[in-house]
């Protein structure tokens, strides 16, 4: 019977199979380096406090409250267990509820969390993973994603010269958003309108809830039926209600505070966009469309696809190695901006924002594009550009290299099918930009956890004897590794 420090529990290293990827995997990340780096983000802010006046014997005084650094609150939970929690949800494709109710069922999550003792309960509850996004912002989970592809350096998954050359190419994270058509949209700017005059307290003479709801399903079914001149009328009419709410309610909040009038003009700022776009196909006063109530940050989209012409969301860079197809960058770029013009931050993000790449002293100096990235050699004096645009000018080793560039393509397949950026359901464009960089970590971790498997045994002797178990490494290496059993001959099995 081993001894433990809890009686009546057995430790998780003796319940699981040590050599399971995930178990070998949570050896080898530097999770020291990892809570270190994110230290300063959630380091408690220094208040300037509120000026309070007061009085005492000697007459009226002022009294700063709140000043200083308040170690009020509850502790945060560690470190290690939300990071690994976000590097879980998008490796294994799981929402912020289903994820940790998973956890509580899986022993080698607990152990890549950094737990000692199984635990059948939540590691913490769903919310909290939202606020911890937030306190990481862009620069953290980057970091995230720059210790993804150090491991793979150190564990010699790849090789460190292979960061030199990457592949470049961008597509289109959707948001969590409804086909936008005029007619839904007119529809939800009336709900939308009636509610928030409702909250402040409005009286309205008529909501037209009845009518609205009836007009949606007249546009919907003259649309089926390509009756398009009673669709029109039908979405000039509800345009025509909204329009009546919101000048209503423009006229009536003037009597409200100034906080109230701000709040309210939001919503009617919104309304007056939707009514102007839906009676012109172009927009108006130079300002973007408007495709989504709750996310007017979105944007359409097209990129070339005859089965999908235009997706709803955000452009989204990614660069991979040119050999060994491991994610070395991921960027949101919004303002639909051209391919070519991403490409500058795409490289800058690569070289300089990644901590990795400035340890290792590593920068790449060739990128493989496709013909989007056009003429843009000039603001990319740094890095060598190729595309088969100049295939008259490539030598033999650059149409070589050439030929590997559509294996980013699977890459952003599985990107949008296994890890998450088929649908963005975070808020804002700060929620967007996290979620294409935490989908890209979380594509990496099961990119080291498949090349965990592959490279089989010889990697757990080599990890045995860096561990410390120098003596019984190098007699199982010897048992193992004999001359008539190859070295890639034996893998490692999903426990």
């Amino acid at each position: 019977m081993s001894i433990t420090a809890d009686f009546f529990r057995n430790r998780l290293d003796q319940m699981i199979d040590l050599r399971h990827p995930l178990a070998v995997l949570a050896n080898r990340m530097p999770w020291q380096e990892i809570e270190a780096s994110l230290a300063h983000l959630f380091a408690r802010q220094v208040r300037a406090g509120k000026k309070i006046e007061d009085s005492d014997l000697f007459g009226a005084t002022e009294v700063i409250a709140g000043a200083g650094v308040s170690k009020a609150g509850r502790p945060r939970l560690p470190t290690r267990l939300m990071v690994a929690l976000l590097y879980l949800k998008h490796a294994f494709n799981e929402s912020d509820e289903d994820l940790i109710q998973r956890w509580g069922e899986t022993p080698t999550w607990q152990y890549f969390s950094g737990n000692e003792y199984f635990e059948h309960r939540w590691p913490c509850d769903p919310t909290q993973l939202v606020k911890f996004r937030k306190l990481l912002g862009e620069e953290g989970v980057e970091e995230l994603l720059a210790r993804t592809v150090e491991v793979a350096v150190t564990l010699k998954l790849i090789a460190k010269k292979e960061l030199s050359q990457i592949i470049v190419d961008s597509t289109v994270q959707e948001k969590a958003i409804a086909h936008p058509t005029d007619s839904k949209l007119l529809e939800t700017a009336r709900v939308k309108l009636v509610e928030a005059a409702k909250a402040e307290g409005i009286e309205l003479k008529q909501t037209y809830a009845k009518e609205g709801q009836l007009l949606g399903y007249k546009a919907g079914r003259y649309a089926h039926a390509r009756q398009f001149k009673r669709m029109r009328k039908a979405i000039k009419r509800q345009a025509t209600i909204v329009g009546r709410l919101h000048r209503e309610i423009a006229r009536k909040m003037t009597t409200l505070s100034q906080a109230v009038q701000d709040a309210l003009g939001v919503s009617i700022n919104k309304a007056k966009r939707l009514i102007a776009q839906s009676r012109s196909k172009k927009a108006q006063d130079k300002q973007p469309k408007l495709y989504s109530w709750h996310a007017p940050e979105v944007e359409c989209i097209s990129k070339g696809k005859s089965r999908n012409p235009y997706e709803f969301g955000v452009k989204v860079g990614i660069a991979t190695t040119l050999q060994g197809t491991l994610i070395v960058g991921a960027r949101a770029f919004p303002g639909n901006p051209y391919d070519g013009h991403t490409l500058n931050e795409q490289v800058e993000q690569v070289e300089q924002a990644s901590i990795l790449m400035q340890a290792l002293d590593t920068k790449p100096n060739k990128a493989i594009v496709d013909l989007g990235y056009r003429g843009v050699d000039k603001a990319n004096t740094d890095i060598d550009i190729k595309h088969r645009g100049k295939f008259k000018s490539l030598t033999d080793e650059d149409k070589k290299d050439l030929k590997r560039r559509q294996a980013i393509e699977p890459i952003i397949g599985h990107l949008k099918a296994d890890h998450r950026m088929n649908r963005c359901h975070l808020k804002g464009s700060l929620g967007d930009s996290l979620h294409a960089v935490l989908c890209a970590a979380g594509y990496n971790i099961r990119w080291l956890l498949r090349m965990i498997v592959k490279k089989g045994i010889s990697l757990f002797l080599r990890l045995l004897l860096s561990t410390g178990l120098g003596e019984l490494g190098h007699r199982l290496r010897q048992f193992f590794m004999g001359p008539s059993v190859k070295s890639g001959s034996m893998s490692l099995t999903l426990a």
